[in-house]
């Protein structure tokens, strides 16, 4: 805690005994008096009313229970209330007065998103024959969204959306390659906002029940001044070394990547302190500035969060939430520790230091300091992991119960522990000049970790849903939010303990507030978004942009991943991270899918829409629209052309992991069977991206030669994706059909994947045979049973299965499987050699490449300098 944390006397004590709402700010406006109120007093509604239906309090009283279609109804209706209020029509207007006209609009548009709450037992009896005074409603409704996504993220979500309203209308008169029937206007509206096909569909729903928990998490957490902390633990760790600073805003930006859905907002939080201190040690602005944008974009790929693109995979992909950290988890630690291997080799080329230290300790102190601060996190993470193991396992009944008690004893014990040290946790902005001490800035704010390892603990020990596990997180971060200023000033003997409590409970509404402003933006793009998944519905422009990749591509499958890469590099200009998931994920990630198939290569769902959208976050980045690089820039104040085309360059090996994990997807961790299986694919990823970084920077002990870079980058393709050596040589599956196939199927492992081959008609008449992977769940007592538990319905005939139904939803659901397709064959791995030995002659390679380069380097050494 910060010296503000301590209790003022005096005239300010009648002052902190109200709660200071009137000069609270709501997106870009900045109100005094009554309105202000008004904002703040709509956001903590907003924050309650989420609260309230995450919690089991409405199952369990039987009172103001909401259905998921009211819910999300009621959700934006706030999402757009506040955004008239918040949000001037021009960026010129007066930022402190709310004009008669906005408030007006506001109400409207706030009973148009409503509608569905307040008339959902009417429109529901007659769903699909709307009346001419709801499609009047809706119109109004879409109008007004529209409007408030202007005002709010800019016009290139409003002109995406307005397109795909006039292809929806003109779909007649269009070419056509990508001509359809069109729809009517009422049709239209109805399928947009009516329904759960469009704009109240399964994005607003992820916003409305799972986003919104998770941005007031990472608002409390700022509110609470854990942003600090942990920017000031990165430098204090990495702050020496080389380029030290550099390194610590990558490690910031991981750890903000728990708090922040944006990569914008990554670096307009951490931008401020971390780019000065990189500029410090020697960096130029430009490279200063594409270090922090390249680090916060990836922070959008980090797990838990995502982005909260995390979430809308659960629902696209149909996998459990943990499935999708999983397949998500080596990617991001090869992202972030490449970031961490570029920043050190420009430090190298450019001989740069770290900042300096506040004295020179003698080793046995650094130590001793060092160690003692990972034994307090590995503290922490014992009391969450171990112990609530433990206590799962001996008593299941109670665990909850007893490590919530367990939770609030080790917050009291470790905030009592940083108090000796709450100096060094000081505000975001305040200037680092030296190195901060490693140990006592950790242990300064060590309960921050805690509600993060309650939320894993949830998640992965009590198997709760991500909505409930969030929810208690939440609860217990708020909890910490409005004691730890009494708390403190008690453990301090300070008899200003009832102002510090209403300070903490200032900081409680200060941070509720946040999370509803900082919601505004994603409940309004998820729900602009919803116009595009409602066009893909409503007029099946999935296949048309299927069939027209398909043309352009020739059947190449790198040529068609090229195509679908630079086709979401355009749809992702100007959107934020969540908008920008829904729009790539609905339009490409099928088509990856289905053209994948029908040129032998099974991808499965979950590395599509990972491939879609790395490259739709790319946009972040790529000028001229990428808005991270000209925030970096703006704080660098560095050129923001030249600072976009640095931080692409530095951003490159996430534009090369999206190829290799779905040529290879055991990247993901899809195939691969055991620890030790697990660590050699990490270990091979990670030496890979550091190859690549080599190859691309022209440095690995000394400047490379052509022949090094090309033989590094050899080794790169043989580590990333050993099949495309090993493959030619061997056959590497096996198709079986018969009973053959059924035995396959009864004897895979848990939870495998297997590469099933599918042929019939679909709906629209088209014949199909493709291969897909599809998940088959857990072991079962038949084929049939098998098959079920991935939500097939089959029946077993002479030529393979017929399918007689798909569950709505399910794993084969979203893979396009329809009732009369038969599973023809299915294909297992033959007897070969292991692709991982593809490994030995990479690394010989590479150790050929750094012996001739250390060589190089000590007779450059031993040369003697003149000057």
């Amino acid at each position: 805690m910060s010296d503000a944390s301590k209790t003022d006397s005096g005239p300010d004590v009648a002052r902190k005994r109200s709660l200071n709402t009137a000069n609270m700010a709501m997106g870009l406006r900045h109100p005094q008096g009554p309105v202000a109120t008004l904002l703040v007093a709509a956001g903590l509604t907003w924050s309650a009313f989420q609260l309230w239906v995450a919690s089991p309090l409405p199952e369990l009283l039987g009172v103001l229970v909401f259905n998921e279609t009211r819910i999300r109804s009621l959700h934006l209706a706030f999402a757009v209330l506040l955004a008239f209020l918040a949000y001037p029509a021009r960026r010129s207007a007066d930022a402190g007065t709310v004009p008669v006209h906005d408030v007006v609009l506001a109400v409207l548009a706030a009973l148009g998103a409503g509608y569905l709450a307040l008339f959902y037992a009417s429109v529901s009896a007659h769903t699909g024959d709307p009346t001419d005074f709801e499609v009047a409603a809706a119109a109004v409704g879409l109008g007004l969204l529209l409007e408030a996504a202007r005002r709010v993220l800019g016009l290139p979500m409003v002109m995406m959306a307005l397109a795909l309203l006039g292809y929806i209308f003109l779909g007649q008169w269009m070419p056509d390659l990508i001509a359809h029937k069109g729809a009517s206007f009422g049709r239209t509206m109805s399928h947009m906002w009516l329904t759960t096909e469009g704009v109240f569909g399964v994005a607003l729903g992820v916003s409305a029940g799972l986003i919104f928990l998770f941005v007031l998490f990472g608002a409390l957490l700022e509110t609470a001044g854990a942003g600090s902390y942990f920017i000031r633990s990165a430098v204090a760790l990495l702050g020496h070394m080389r380029g030290g600073p550099a390194k610590a805003a990558v490690v910031a930006s991981a750890a903000t990547g728990l708090i922040s859905g944006s990569s914008i907002t990554n670096v307009v939080t951490t931008g401020p302190l971390t780019i000065p201190l990189i500029k410090r040690v020697g960096y130029p602005a430009e490279k200063a500035a594409a270090i922090e944008v390249a680090a916060s974009v990836n922070g959008q790929v980090m797990p838990p969060v995502m982005g909260a693109a995390a979430f809308l995979m659960v629902e696209y992909v149909g996998v459990p939430y943990v499935q999708v950290l999983k397949h998500a988890l080596i990617s991001a630690m090869v992202s972030y520790l490449g970031l961490l291997y570029i920043v050190h080799l420009e430090a190298v080329k450019a001989d740069l230091r770290g900042l300096p230290r506040r004295h020179s300790p003698h080793w046995q102190r650094s130590l001793k300091n060092f160690a003692l601060g990972f034994l307090g996190i590995a503290l922490v993470l014992a009391v969450v992991s171990v112990i609530g193991t433990v206590v799962h396992a001996v008593l299941p009944n109670l665990s909850f119960m007893v490590m919530a008690g367990l939770l609030l004893v080790a917050y009291v014990v470790l905030l009592r522990m940083s108090l000796p040290h709450a100096g060094e946790t000081l505000p975001a902005d305040a200037p680092i000049t030296s190195l901060p001490e490693f140990a006592p800035t950790l242990r300064s704010g060590m309960h921050f970790l805690l509600p993060v390892g309650a939320l894993v603990w949830n998640l992965v020990i009590e198997q709760l849903s991500p909505t409930r596990a969030a929810f208690w997180a939440t609860l217990f971060l708020a909890f910490i939010v409005l004691t730890q200023r009494p708390l403190m000033a008690w453990f301090r003997g300070d008899r200003k303990v009832t102002d510090a409590a209403w300070e903490g409970m200032q900081d409680l509404v200060d941070g509720l507030a946040a999370g509803a402003r900082n919601m505004i933006t994603v409940a309004i793009a998820t729900a602009t978004a919803g116009i595009i998944v409602g066009t893909v519905t409503l007029t099946g422009i999935g296949l048309v942009m299927t069939e027209l990749v398909t043309a352009l591509s020739g059947g190449n499958i790198i040529v068609m991943l090229a195509l679908v890469a630079m086709i979401c590099l355009v749809l992702g200009m100007g959107l934020p991270t969540t908008a920008n998931y829904i729009v790539v994920s609905s339009l490409m990630a099928p088509v990856i899918v289905n053209i994948g198939a029908q040129n032998g290569l099974f991808v499965p769902l979950i590395a599509a829409h990972l491939f879609v959208f790395y490259f739709g976050l790319m946009a972040d980045i790529t000028p001229p629209v990428g808005l991270a690089s000209y925030a970096a820039a703006s704080i660098a104040l560095a050129n923001p052309m030249r600072t976009g085309i640095i931080a692409f360059r530095y951003s490159m090996r996430m534009a090369l992991l999206p190829f290799m994990f779905v040529l290879n997807p055991k990247l993901l961790l899809i195939g691969v069977d055991g620890i030790g299986h697990t660590l050699i694919t990490l270990a091979s990823a990670t030496l890979a991206g550091f190859a690549f970084i080599s190859v691309n920077q022209g440095w690995l002990l000394i400047r490379s030669t052509t022949t090094e870079r090309l033989l590094m980058l050899a080794s790169v393709f043989m580590l990333f994706h050993p099949g495309l050596f090993m493959d030619p040589l061997n056959t590497p599956y096996h198709q079986l059909n018969g009973t053959a196939a059924e035995a396959a199927i009864l004897d895979a492992p848990d939870r495998t994947q297997m590469r099933v081959l599918l042929s019939g008609t679909t709906l629209e008449g088209e014949q199909v045979e493709r291969g897909i992977l599809l998940p088959l769940g857990a072991p079962a007592a038949t084929a049939i049973s098998r098959l079920a538990n991935s939500g097939i319905d089959a029946t077993l005939v002479d030529e393979g299965f017929t399918v007689r139904g798909v569950d709505f939803g399910s794993q084969a659901d979203k893979l396009g499987i329809e009732a009369g397709f038969r599973i023809i064959a299915v294909e297992v791995p033959g007897d070969r050699f292991a692709r991982e030995w593809m490994f030995v002659p990479a690394l010989l390679l590479l150790a050929w490449v750094a012996r001739r380069q250390r060589q190089r380097r000590d007779t450059v050494r031993s040369m003697p300098h003149t000057n």
